[in-house]
């Protein structure tokens, strides 16, 4: 059992999470409660990494993330490392290619909110911010929980993209998915075993609790 490879993923996904939670927020609300020209063509570049394969995706962030791109030229000079096949770069990815897992069950659930709940707000003179936290959050929580677990689940299996842009660095970008991925490839199929057993325990318990934590404010709330 990779231990450090399995810590590294959880971490990888506990950023992620941390990340997306306030960008799920934002995003979400926002596309729930306006009109725009081009609001479907915006939902559909949040979509598009569900349906892009990871490897295409994950070749234009290598790309984008490379020494000789603007951005990894820039990440260079200031932390003194290459931003491809980091720790922070897979981050950077993670959260790029989950961000259709975290935005549109938020979305979801803002859009589940009566209209008239929120003209309520309004007219007793609560700012937007206000309504935020004593309207929105509350009654959109279900949305927001789902896109935090599908975001936590997923980026703990992702496979593609942490290959493409981290590849297999020991301590640095080898996730438990990788770890996997190499055991099986020399042929240690016991501890592979173990590992991917490891991993569908973490991510049913992770869903278990979540529905359990549903189901118990649900029954508070009513």
């Amino acid at each position: 059992m990779d231990w450090t490879a399995l810590t590294l993923s959880l971490w990888l996904a506990f950023w992620t999470v941390a990340i997306l939670l306030p960008v799920s927020v934002l995003a979400g609300r926002g596309l729930a409660y306006t009109n725009f020209r081009g609001k479907g063509l915006v939902e559909a570049a949040v979509m598009l990494p569900l349906v892009l394969p990871p490897t295409v995706l994950g070749y234009y962030l290598l790309v984008g993330f490379g020494a000789n791109s603007s951005l990894g030229n820039l990440w260079q000079g200031i932390f003194g490392h290459p931003l491809a096949f980091s720790f922070e770069g897979l981050v950077l990815a993670s959260v790029l290619f989950n961000l259709p897992f975290a935005i549109q069950p938020a979305q979801r659930g803002f859009e589940a909110i009566p209209v008239a709940l929120r003209e309520a707000a309004a007219c007793c003179g609560l700012s937007p911010w206000r309504a935020l936290w004593a309207v929105d959050l509350p009654l959109a929580w279900p949305g927001l929980l789902t896109a935090m677990v599908l975001t936590f689940a997923h980026t703990l299996g992702e496979f593609g993209i942490v290959l493409m842009v981290g590849g297999s660095i020991p301590d640095e970008t080898k996730t438990i998915a990788i770890a996997i991925y190499d055991r099986v490839q020399a042929f240690d199929t016991d501890d592979a075993r173990v590992m991917a057993a490891t991993l569908v325990a973490i991510s049913f318990v992770t869903i278990a609790a979540t529905y359990w934590l549903s189901a118990r404010l649900g029954k508070r709330l009513t």
